[in-house]
């Protein structure tokens, strides 16, 4: 079968996609040790067309795994420090005087880091919201506008940003409507002690591995293309949107939750975790998502964009608590 049969045949394709991500998987895990849940979470997101937030204390290969992201997976990728001084023309660009030998002057844009295929925004609660509320017009309607000017970002456009969970002096908490923009919250761990060691070992003993191009962007937006007509059974549908309007505080489920919510997630949250699960099954090969996808995505896709009450929070209660209480009623 030559490559257009291929290519017209959905099973095949879906096949075929499952395999080069996966090997981009393995890529990844061989060389950012101990972190293969973030990997997979993070993959979901590209995947599925979306931002993440990943979160987690320094050291933990935040950084490497961008980096290695973009070269696994052949995307361009720009990385911006975010510090209280980082003004909107240093991301989104600016322009500037120009004139030419015969003195006749014009303004030309200088296209900023955003003009990129994968942008890390680190340490992004560090910016203003003046420097945030820029960085949201592009992750959410793909473009920039400078002087008036529209200015459209390429095609595949993701935004991987990371916060310290940590330190929060000099900070500025991202507001909800930012928040609502990332498809997951990843939440970076501390890898597991067979993992540290091998990490130990590769990183100071001249054994590190250096990421190689699996795929290229090319293969990234067909698989985008294909996540969007993976079909999705009445029942994990079902599953989405009850488990997401259970989450709000003014529910109507007997999940056992309703008094501890001060403010839910919105229509938006259903969208990504249809998405998400969709990728999540075109990653592990499979034909269609299941409620199992719904449930081991429910945390990633739900924490940022809910909150507690007052007296929930006083309790020691936690958004993922709440989550993994809903997920265990519900299903």
């Amino acid at each position: 079968m030559n490559k257009v049969d291929i290519l017209d045949d959905p099973g095949k394709k879906l096949s075929a996609s499952a395999e080069i991500f996966g090997r981009v998987k393995d890529g990844l895990n061989a060389v950012i040790f101990g972190q293969e849940q973030v990997i997979e979470q993070t993959l979901i997101t590209l995947l599925a067309g979306g931002h993440g937030l990943l979160i987690g204390v320094p050291g933990l290969a935040k950084t490497k795994l961008v980096d290695t992201l973009s070269t696994v997976m052949g995307l361009d990728s720009s990385r911006v420090q975010f510090t209280p001084d980082l003004m909107p023309g240093d991301i989104t660009g600016s322009e500037v005087m120009e004139e030419s030998a015969g003195g006749e002057r014009a303004f030309r844009f200088i296209r900023g880091p955003v003009f990129t295929q994968l942008l890390m925004a680190d340490e992004i609660n560090r910016a203003s919201p003046r420097t945030q509320s820029a960085l949201l017009q592009a992750m959410q309607e793909k473009h920039v506008t400078v002087a008036g000017a529209r200015h459209d970002l390429p095609k595949l456009f993701h935004v991987l940003a990371t916060q310290n969970p940590l330190e929060q002096e000099g900070t500025y908490p991202l507001p909800e409507a930012q928040l609502d923009r990332f498809l997951l919250q990843i939440d970076v761990g501390y890898p597991g002690l067979d993992a540290e060691r091998r990490m130990l070992l590769a990183t100071t003993m001249g054994e590190e591995k250096n990421a190689v191009r699996v795929c290229t962007a090319d293969d990234l937006l067909e698989a985008q293309t294909l996540v969007r007509r993976i079909p999705v059974g009445e029942q994990v549908m079902e599953s989405i949107l009850t488990l997401v309007r259970a989450a709000r505080p003014d529910s109507d489920h007997d999940s056992g939750v309703k008094g501890l919510i001060a403010w839910g997630p919105g229509p938006r949250a259903s969208q990504a975790l249809m998405l998400a699960v969709r990728a999540r099954a075109l990653l592990d090969g499979r034909f269609a998502p299941s409620t199992d996808d719904v449930v081991a995505l429910a945390g990633p896709v739900l924490r940022h964009r809910m909150a507690l009450n007052f007296s929930a929070r006083a309790e020691g209660a936690t958004a993922a608590g709440v989550i993994e209480r809903l997920s265990q009623n519900l299903f």
